[in-house]
């Protein structure tokens, strides 16, 4: 055995969570501002590299969760580490649109290969259904605290080293998380499919289908993550919305700080989630509210007058919203799956992120060309009311539910 187990096995997830945090939130602080100030795009061309790196994950999510499911769980996440780094570094290498959309098909690739692979490896190495609820809560506060940290340290060599400069570093430090992962990661409780993967991986797939066809919640987080996600698509907005409305002194390191403050808003607001989590009402009514207050946010931020009110938008969207819906529906899906089919069902949800983002990408960026911005994220806020409607209407089945799934051959 070459990883960890028991308890220890929480604690590894939870510092691989914080680490890759650091250079993922880091490397989109920088690179945002690089996508702005360095490589001079336009609103348009920001949201056409964020619908590129959109339809790459469409394409890669579906074969890579069954792959995490019918071959490996640990592997998938490594090589999305060198995918992802790569991406990263050739971001700050270039400065020209076609090859910085190169970079973001590099970095799509690297997250198709992650996603899913990461929720099914906890759940099964911990081997305690009572207990995983709250350590994926955990770890999305623990990416609130490592994102915080990638702010401080990247937003720190930004300004004194240069925009590419720590753009360059997050890619390499994202590979060395990579080699992290090689190393501390343990597959007791997976057992790889015997006989034909393709057939066994097809087989996988139509379970997974089944599964998620049969359950009415499951379809749910699906329609509402698709529709946040479609709103969430003006995130590639924000640094250029309050940088138009006059950041003061120097605009890496407000941005910087008020990264900070989102992540640190996020990290309390999980926080009381986690303490809460186990009544059957709290996670809908934290997917409502979190809903309610990106609303107020984009509001906020498309009619601020100035810099200081739009970063309060920017608080309430990113530091509550965004991050809290994402979390719960990590949790609320992850209730409902079985082991043999876990990282494909994961990568559904990836899916339905994608498909509102490539649906919401070129209208937003169309109506923020002809519009301005502003007209952009009111369309955004109203996207976002729409899917906490939805679950609000809502009223959860008790568990267990029972689903028939296809017979394995």
């Amino acid at each position: 055995m070459t990883g960890v187990t028991g308890g220890d096995v929480a604690r590894t997830f939870l510092r691989w969570t914080f680490l890759r945090a650091v250079c993922h939130k880091g490397y989109v602080l920088v690179s945002g501002l690089y996508f702005v100030i360095t490589a001079h795009l336009s609103a348009f061309q920001l949201l056409v590299l964020g619908t590129v790196l959109s339809v790459t994950l469409l394409a890669s999510d579906i074969p890579t969760g069954v792959w995490s499911d019918a071959v490996s769980r640990k592997w998938p996440l490594v090589a999305g580490h060198v995918f992802l780094g790569a991406g990263m570094v050739m971001t700050g290498l270039v400065t020209s649109f076609p090859l910085l959309l190169a970079a973001e098909v590099l970095w799509g690739v690297g997250w198709g290969f992650s996603s899913g692979a990461d929720v099914a490896w906890i759940t099964d190495e911990l081997g305690q259904p009572g207990r995983i609820v709250k350590v994926l809560t955990a770890r999305a506060r623990w990416e609130s605290v490592g994102g915080a940290a990638g702010l401080v340290a990247f937003g720190v060599l930004g300004w004194a080293a240069g925009l590419a400069t720590a753009t360059v570093a997050s890619g390499v430090g994202m590979a060395l998380v990579g080699a992290f992962v090689a190393a501390r990661f343990a597959e007791d409780n997976f057992t790889p499919v015997r006989g034909s993967r393709w057939t066994a991986s097809l087989v996988i797939l139509r379970r997974g289908i089944a599964l998620a066809r049969g359950d009415r919640e499951i379809l749910l987080m699906l329609a509402a993550t698709t529709l946040i996600n479609a709103a969430s698509m003006v995130n590639w907005l924000f640094p250029k919305q309050l940088v138009d409305r006059g950041f003061p002194g120097d605009p890496v390191l407000w941005y910087t700080a008020l990264g900070i403050c989102s992540f640190a808003l996020g990290a309390a607001a999980l926080r009381l989630v986690e303490a809460r989590i186990d009544g059957a009402a709290v996670v809908r009514r934290a997917y409502v509210s979190s809903c309610v207050a990106g609303v107020a946010g984009l509001i906020v931020l498309a009619f601020a007058p100035d810099a200081l009110v739009g970063c309060i938008g920017v608080l309430l969207a990113n530091g509550i919203a965004f991050t809290v819906t994402r979390a719960v529906s990590v949790i609320w899906v992850n209730q409902r799956t079985s082991s043999d089919v876990r990282a494909t069902v994961h990568s559904f949800l990836s899916q339905a992120e994608c498909a509102g983002e490539i649906g919401s990408g070129f209208p937003l960026a169309g109506l923020a060309g002809i519009a301005g911005i502003p007209a952009a994220l009111f369309a955004s806020a109203a996207i976002t009311a729409s899917a906490g409607a939805a679950v609000a209407r809502f009223r959860r089945r008790p568990l267990p539910l029972p689903l028939p799934l296809p017979p394995a051959a």
